[in-house]
């Protein structure tokens, strides 16, 4: 049986981290839908950039788009072409929201990561997004910077889906938890039902290693012998390790008493969602990051590569419910090398907003030349 979509009989599901029109068109998303068992899409800045930016299947879109304008917003623009691809892709996606009682079949449109650290911004955006795409399988992706995390409390009491982005630290990971619970209880005391609304944290996994592994290197260079192995040991560990020790207090908290009454009054955990499980180190098997996060009550949202090795040599077995003293192990053994994790997760969220922020100014100038160039045409064609 297909590999990934073994993965349901764990209780993990397989999303998509990638989106482009012409996977819509060619009827591939459905293929997957049908045949791996996908049960969602993710997007963001970097996937639209390589989408729109390298390809011609926008071109009509913004050659409309173009028409009658004499100065055309390039966001609004970008928006119009995501919109009309999340739409699609949702549409596709119903059977599986529906059959999932709305937990999967969710396809994910995140705000503009310019916005990442202005709360107010992020909420009238993502409330607009909301409205817009107008499809109760949507996912709204907010970054988990501090102002992020505001936000997304605010979003999950307005009702909305939200896919909270860009987590790292286990720490962090506690305050998105804490502020899905807010939302929820500032629902009920308001007496909206709380029933019906999903939310994912995306956990950012292999981004951790790479890095860590770099520092890892730089002290094992300096060492020999038996020095070596105690840092030799812990390379290629740490992000597995991070990611269990998560998904620890995501049983502790969504299991206690404390969540037993949004759970009475219909409410569902958020679940944690694997993110970054591309396989950066060539050295490392690719396909440690579906392997080694197997366990009930999670998504792995999968790119391309990983997900064709994944369906061509995976292995499904549970793997994230055990090995959580030795994660702590992992992570007190990271401590004692001088190494700060909570200094390099904040690094790492630093560093990520400011990859999406860069690839959605790229993104916004393509789009800018291409309408240009399509104004340019409208002008001849007129003349």
């Amino acid at each position: 049986m297909n590999p990934l979509k073994r993965l349901q009989e764990f209780g993990q599901s397989v999303w998509y981290d990638n989106i482009e029109r012409k996977m819509l068109r060619s009827g591939e998303l459905a293929g997957m839908i049908k045949d791996d068992g996908l049960r969602g899409i993710t997007s963001n800045p970097t996937i639209f950039e390589k989408a729109i930016a390298a390809s011609q299947d926008y071109d009509e879109s913004l050659a409309r788009f173009s028409r009658g304008v004499d100065k055309p917003d390039v966001r609004e623009a970008f928006f119009s072409l995501a919109i009309e691809d999340i739409q699609a892709a949702a549409d596709l996606l119903k059977p599986v929201y529906e059959a999932s009682h709305g937990q999967d079949g969710m396809v994910s449109l995140e705000v503009s990561p310019d916005l990442a650290y202005d709360t107010d911004a992020t909420v009238t955006e993502a409330l607009s997004l909301w409205k817009r795409v107008g499809r109760a399988n949507l996912m709204i992706k907010v970054p988990a910077t501090r102002e992020g995390v505001v936000a997304f409390e605010k979003l999950i009491s307005e009702g909305l889906n939200v896919n909270v982005t860009l987590l790292f630290s286990v720490e962090r990971y506690k305050e998105v938890t804490e502020a899905y619970l807010a939302g929820l209880d500032a629902r009920l005391r308001r007496g909206l039902p709380v029933k019906g609304i999903a939310s994912v944290a995306s956990f950012f996994v292999s981004r951790v290693d790479a890095t860590l592994d770099k520092l890892l290197d730089e002290r094992l260079a300096k060492l020999s012998g038996a020095e070596r192995e105690p840092l030799q040991k812990l390379q290629g560990k740490i992000a597995i390790a991070n990611a269990k020790v998560a998904y620890e207090w995501y049983q502790h908290l969504f299991t206690s008493p404390r969540f037993d009454k949004l759970k009475q009054a219909g409410a569902t955990p958020q679940r944690l969602l694997w993110a970054s499980t591309g396989v950066k180190n060539p050295n490392y098997s690719d396909v440690m990051y579906i392997e080694q996060l197997i366990g009930p009550d999670t998504v792995n949202t999968v790119p391309p590569a990983t997900y064709a090795a994944y369906k061509q040599h995976g292995r499904p077995q549970t793997t994230l419910l055990s090995g959580w003293d030795e994660a702590h192990a992992q992570l007190a053994a990271l401590k004692t090398t001088g190494i700060d994790l909570a200094a390099i997760t904040q690094q790492l969220e630093d560093e990520g907003v400011k990859s999406f922020a860069k690839s959605f100014d790229n993104l916004l100038a393509a789009i800018s030349a291409k309408l240009l160039a399509f104004q340019k045409t409208n002008v001849r064609a007129a003349g």
